[in-house]
């Protein structure tokens, strides 16, 4: 039986809830990797519940694309598909966008100070090669566009689409150290300081877009 290190045991009611947040995070850090069987039984042996929540928490994934049954009932980490995440980094950097428009005018201070410092952590995880950590900080730096931004419908969106992009940065990790998402963000940042919405919307674009561009135009 394989041991999912990054996997926790459970300790809440929401089984299903669980079962399914553990095995996103086993699949966005590839510990869990393309095209890997999975199965319920050994699953459901590990959290210590039913196969019931495990099944449910799959078919969420298959709904998702992370995970893809196939004639034969094999249930697997579904591949990497190129086109796919084409698709879903253009809308990733339309939301982001969006998100940015929306929230500039809404900043204070201490946003633009948290843009700084995640921004300053996000280019020390890099050069520390922790992708994870890298990948935590500049989640944060978008989040508080996200927060100010007050749009729910925009972060459920968000949830859905952007494990595919991470998968893929996770895959990827030599080409993302050499990218200029630093420099990126410093102009989002500069906009932001202006009250340049509009600034601060295409920087934001551009920057998930060329991100998009560099990850996907080699497998």
């Amino acid at each position: 039986m394989k041991t999912y290190t990054s996997i926790k045991s459970i300790k809440r009611q929401s089984l299903r809830e669980t079962v399914y947040q553990s095995l996103k995070i086993a699949i966005i850090t590839m510990e869990l990797e393309p095209g890997e069987k999975i199965r319920d039984q050994e699953l459901a042996k590990h959290f210590n519940v039913s196969r019931t929540p495990v099944r449910e928490a799959l078919r969420q994934l298959e709904d998702e694309g992370l995970v893809e049954s196939t004639p034969s009932a094999l249930t697997r980490v579904a591949k990497l598909n190129m086109e796919e995440v084409k698709q879903a980094f253009v809308v990733v950097a339309s939301l982001h966008g969006l998100a940015a428009r929306l929230s500039v005018s809404k900043f204070k201070e201490n946003d633009l100070q948290q843009l700084k410092t995640k921004n300053n952590e996000f280019k020390e995880r890099l050069q520390e090669r922790d992708l994870i950590k890298a990948m935590e900080a500049d989640d944060h730096f978008h989040e508080v566009f996200l927060n100010a931004a007050e749009n729910k419908e925009i972060f459920h969106a968000l949830e859905r689409i952007t494990p595919k992009i991470r998968r893929l940065e996770m895959a990827k990790f030599d080409s993302i150290k050499g990218t200029n998402s630093i420099e990126e963000h410093n102009n989002i940042i500069a906009a932001c300081e202006l009250g340049d919405s509009k600034a601060a919307s295409d920087f934001m674009e551009e920057n998930w877009l060329s991100l998009g561009e560099m990850l996907t135009k080699s497998t």
